[in-house]
C-alpha cells in the first residue's frame, strides 16, 4: 500500500485518452471537412462505430499498473512462465498470487483462468496461455491465439466485469509474428464488442514501445474512427478476417454431419449418393472422394458432371486463396495498380486497375494473381464494377492474354456473377482489337460487360467524380486530349 499522501503508481483507466480522442483533436486542428454521404457508402466489414471506439484505449505501459476490473497475464501451461508481463504482475500482486495459482493446477493453451488481483489495483487477473508459433502449424496457432482472446472476454462477460486490460498475449518467447497476432487480437475484440458490447465499458490494450507502432498501424483497420478512415483502411484488411466472431476459418475443415453421413434419405443407388455428397464438407477426405488423380483424369476426359466440376474448381480456388493469405504481397501492393475507391450511380463498389503501374516484365505475375485474389475475395461477394485505366500504357505494361485467361479460370464464380461492368478507359485501337479477340474466343460472358470510355467526362456519367480516385497522370492526359472536365453530367444510357 502506498504511504499516506504518496502518489499511487497505479493508473486509473478513466484518466487515459481513448482511441478516438487523439484523432478528434487532430481533425479539429486540421479543420478537415466531414466525409460526404457518397464516401460513406463504401463500407468495411468492420464499419465505423463511435459507440465501440469509445470503449477502446491504446496505452503504452505496464498492464500490471492498470486500475480496472481485470488485467490479463500471459503465461505457460504450468502458469510459471517468466516473461516481463508475468514478472511485473507477480511483483505487484504479492506472494499470495503464487499460492492461488498452485490451486488452479495449470492452464491449457487457449484457455483462460481467473484469480484475485491481491495487491494490484485490478480486482482480478485472467491468466491465459498463448500458442508456440511454427509456420507449418500456422492454422493451429491462429486458432489457439483466437481462443485466448475469446475466452478472456467470455470470462469477463460471465463475471460481469466492466473493464479488461489486455497485455500482448503472444510473447516473444513463443515466436508469434507480432503483426499476425495483432490482427487476430483486434478483430476478436472487435467482433466480441459488436455482439456483447453492452457487457464491457472499456478494453485497454497495454503495449510496450516495441509493440505500439504495430497497434497504431492496425487499429484503424478494425476500429476506424471516421467514415474516411474506414474507406482508407479497407484495402489493407487481410483476406482472412475470420467468421462472425473473428475465429479463423479453414474451408477444408468445414464438415457437416448428418444423421447418416453421405447417405440422403431417398438414395437408392450410387448416382443418388454422388448427387448428394454436398451434405459433407469440401475436403477430399471428408467427402470420401477416394482417388483424386482419377477424378482429374475424368475431368480431362469430360466424364464428370457439372456439379463435380464446380466443386473441383471451388477447391482449387480455396487453395489459391489460402496461399494468398499466407504470402507476403507487400511488393505488389506498393505498385498501387489495384485499389478500391467509391461507388457508381447504382451503389456498386468501384475497383480501379491502373495499367501503367503494372511492370509486367519485372514482377512475379503469379504473385500479382495472388494479390488480386487477396484484395478481391471479399469485394466480389456483392455487385461491383471494374475501371481499367489503359492510359499511357506500353508494351512494358501489357498483360499477357494467357495470364488473363488463367486469372479468369482461377477466380471463384462470384467474381464473374457479380461483375456488372468493366470500363476500359482511354483504349487504343490495338487494345480494342485485342480485347475483342480475348472476349470472343478465349472467355465467355465478359464481352457484353465491357464499355470503352474515351474520356473522363463519359466515365463520370456512370461513376460520380467524387467517387473515384484518379491517378494524376490520367487527369493530365485527359485534360490534354479532351479538355477539362466538370463535376456533374446528365446520365448516359450508353453506360
Amino acid at each position: 500500500m502506498d504511504p499516506l499522501g504518496a502518489p499511487s503508481q497505479f493508473v486509473d483507466i478513466d484518466t487515459l485518452p481513448g482511441w478516438t480522442d487523439a484523432y478528434e483533436a487532430k481533425q479539429l486542428d486540421s479543420h478537415q471537412n466531414p466525409v460526404g454521404k457518397a464516401q460513406a457508402d463504401v463500407r468495411s466489414p468492420f464499419p465505423y462505430r463511435k459507440d465501440i471506439n469509445e470503449k477502446i484505449i491504446l496505452w503504452k505501459g505496464d498492464v500490471a499498473l492498470l486500475n480496472c476490473t481485470a488485467i490479463v497475464n500471459t503465461s505457460n501451461e504450468t502458469l510459471t512462465d517468466k516473461n516481463p508481463v508475468s514478472e511485473s504482475i507477480f511483483m505487484h500482486a504479492g506472494p499470495d498470487l503464487k499460492d492461488e495459482l498452485q490451486k488452479l493446477k495449470g492452464c491449457r493453451t487457449g484457455e483462460a483462468k481467473l484469480t484475485k488481483g491481491f495487491n494490484l489495483a485490478a480486482r482480478f487477473i485472467i491468466h491465459t496461455v498463448g500458442p508456440k508459433y511454427k509456420s507449418r502449424y500456422r492454422t493451429a496457432a491462429e486458432s489457439s491465439l483466437y481462443s485466448c482472446y475469446r475466452n478472456v472476454l467470455q470470462l469477463a462477460k460471465e463475471q460481469a466485469m466492466c473493464s479488461v486490460g489486455f497485455c500482448v498475449i503472444n510473447s516473444l518467447k513463443r515466436c508469434y509474428p507480432l503483426e499476425d497476432a495483432t490482427h487476430i487480437a483486434l478483430r476478436t475484440v472487435r467482433r466480441f464488442l459488436e455482439i456483447h458490447g453492452e457487457t464491457l465499458e472499456k478494453v485497454v490494450f497495454a503495449v510496450s514501445e516495441l509493440e505500439e507502432a504495430t497497434y497504431q498501424k492496425l487499429l484503424p483497420l478494425y476500429f476506424p474512427r471516421s467514415l474516411e478512415e474506414e474507406r482508407q483502411s479497407l484495402p489493407y484488411l487481410p483476406a482472412d478476417i475470420g467468421n462472425a466472431e473473428g475465429e479463423p476459418v479453414v474451408p477444408e475443415r468445414q464438415i457437416r454431419i448428418t444423421e447418416k453421413p453421405g447417405v440422403p434419405d431417398d438414395a437408392s443407388d450410387e448416382e443418388g449418393l454422388e448427387a448428394d455428397l454436398s451434405f459433407i464438407g469440401s475436403h477430399a477426405f471428408a467427402r470420401m472422394e477416394g482417388d483424386v488423380d482419377k477424378q482429374r483424369r475424368l475431368i480431362l476426359q469430360g466424364q464428370l458432371s457439372e456439379a463435380a466440376l464446380q466443386k473441383q474448381h471451388q477447391r482449387n480456388y480455396n487453395r489459391w486463396l489460402c496461399q494468398a493469405r499466407a504470402e507476403d504481397l507487400s511488393d505488389i501492393a506498393s505498385l498501387k495498380a489495384l485499389y478500391q475507391t467509391g461507388v457508381d450511380n447504382c451503389g456498386r463498389t468501384v475497383m480501379v486497375v491502373v495499367g501503367r503501374n503494372i511492370p509486367v516484365t519485372l514482377i512475379d505475375m503469379e504473385k500479382a494473381l495472388l494479390y488480386f485474389i487477396h484484395v478481391m475475395d471479399h469485394i466480389a461477394v456483392k455487385e461491383y464494377v471494374l475501371v481499367y485505366f489503359h492510359t499511357l500504357t506500353n508494351d512494358y505494361n501489357q498483360l499477357d492474354s494467357n495470364f488473363l485467361k488463367k486469372l479468369y479460370d482461377v477466380v471463384d464464380a462470384k467474381y464473374k456473377r457479380n461483375l456488372k461492368a468493366l470500363y476500359f478507359v482511354h483504349p487504343t485501337f490495338r487494345s480494342k482489337v485485342s480485347a475483342w479477340f480475348f472476349t470472343t474466343f478465349t472467355v465467355s460472358g465478359l464481352k457484353d460487360k465491357i464499355h470503352y470510355v474515351e474520356s473522363l467526362q463519359q466515365l463520370f456519367t456512370a461513376i460520380p467524380p467524387e467517387q473515384i480516385d484518379l491517378p494524376p497522370f490520367v487527369l493530365e492526359y485527359d485534360a490534354r486530349e479532351n479538355g477539362p472536365y466538370y463535376s456533374s453530367y446528365p446520365p448516359s444510357p450508353d453506360l
